[in-house]
């Protein structure tokens, strides 16, 4: 009995002595502030940034992916709200969208349709997700050697290597192969 009752006081009293050590607190995360296009195109009247458009659709498995391990991110989520319009686009919504004098419409084909804003950005190569990036003069900037979108899932460490090119403009003073050189990951080594 007496030695039960030394190891329940031993133990009370570690509880208590490690209830006042707080661990470091994890990296806060940060959500991304979503917009819609013709919010971001009504933003660029006040405060000229560049454009970051998720382009998905309701039924991507690949885009549900995005959302609940890219873009949960903090790293991402920060550079994306400091740097970028951050704009979610369906590339299925039925809505019209009207921008720089020209209405875009949903276009009934085969089993649902497409955007045609969605195609335009994507130049008709309607694959999701895509992610496309737009200079506060509204022009597409390339990411790849000949490519304006950015197609696929991407992994946080990869998708923040793309978002600091086009943030931190490296895409008008190189290509992106030699951005690779230079480029310094916040991330640690990923195996």
């Amino acid at each position: 009995m007496k030695a039960s009752g030394i190891t329940l006081l031993s133990l009370a009293l570690f509880l208590f002595c490690a209830s006042f050590v707080t661990p470091a607190p994890p990296e806060l995360a940060e959500e991304i502030n979503w917009i819609t296009f013709e919010q971001a195109v009504e933003k660029m009247k006040t405060e000229k940034r560049k454009i970051f458009i998720d382009v998905y659709t309701d039924w991507c498995g690949w885009c549900k992916v995005m959302d609940k391990k890219t873009f949960t991110d903090p790293k991402i989520a920060k550079i994306l709200n400091e740097e970028f319009y951050a704009v979610k686009f369906n590339a299925e919504q039925r809505e019209d969208v009207v921008f720089n004098g020209h209405t875009f419409k949903f276009v009934e084909s085969g089993r649902s349709g497409y955007h045609q804003l969605a195609a335009s950005l994507l130049n008709n190569q309607l694959s999701y997700p895509n992610f496309v990036f737009l200079s506060d003069e509204f022009h597409l900037i390339p990411v790849k050697e000949g490519y304006t979108s950015l197609p696929g899932f991407h992994e946080p460490h990869a998708f923040h290597f793309y978002l600091s090119y086009v943030a931190e403009d490296h895409y008008t003073k190189m290509k992106i192969t030699d951005y690779t050189k230079v480029y310094q990951s916040p991330y640690k080594a990923v195996n």
